[in-house]
């Protein structure tokens, strides 16, 4: 069975838009797009090319799509080496539009093509930026690995990983390593359903069970 895995920059206060340049996503007025540049340094660098360096099919939004097939098809570099020839899943309204080489659209149902593309034989599916897609993902349980490299910033607003829509899970930390700008870069598993317990007492008080009622 093949896995999703979403690798994604994220701000401490959640935000992943943007990060690559301040022309990549200016949608809804946001003012820092590059915000990832000044904290990458040769640690980030080798894990990158360690993302890149088994074989992987592209799973991508549009706007993503679009981003990056404006680029990187011009490029040579080891990046361009394995996006270029990579199969590129993309959804899109718009799949005649699609002209990079060696890309698929989703079509009209992108859950349950995404199903059948997990049951076939082939490398993992790697999501690259695709925020609105990785809403989708989430709130259907599809996301079956996030990588982040969280970098020590408060953004305040913009697009943010994390939506209300997302089905709950646990996920286990199997990997973790941090750069000497002080990003995070954790691997996450999922990790089956979530567990809950209480750190109550076992007779709760007169004053606990009066502000347990008021806050009903």
């Amino acid at each position: 069975m093949r896995k999703i895995i979403a690798a994604t920059f994220v701000s401490l206060d959640g935000v992943m838009q943007a990060p690559g340049g301040p022309e990549e996503d200016p949608v809804g007025g946001f003012e820092f797009g590059g915000w990832t540049f000044h904290s990458f340094d040769e640690v980030a660098g080798t894990a990158m090319e360690e993302l890149f360096s088994k074989p992987f099919d592209l799973l991508l939004g549009r706007r993503t799509y679009d981003i990056f097939a404006a680029y990187w098809p011009y490029q040579k570099d080891s990046i361009a080496d394995v996006f270029n020839p990579a199969i590129k899943y993309v959804a899109t309204h718009r799949p005649d539009s699609l002209t990079w080489e060696n890309t698929q659209s989703l079509g009209p149902d992108i859950v349950a093509r995404l199903k059948e593309i997990k049951q076939e034989d082939g490398p993992d599916l790697l999501i690259q930026g695709s925020g609105d897609l990785i809403q989708t993902l989430l709130a259907n349980g599809l996301i079956d690995e996030i990588r982040l490299m969280i970098f020590p910033l408060l953004l305040g607003k913009g697009k943010r990983l994390f939506g209300d829509n997302a089905v709950p899970a646990a996920f286990k930390l199997v990997k973790s390593q941090a750069t000497t700008t002080g990003v995070i870069m954790a691997t996450y598993e999922r990790a089956g359903e979530i567990r809950t317990g209480s750190f109550a007492q076992q007779e709760p008080s007169q004053a606990d069970l009066e502000w347990r009622q008021n806050w009903k």
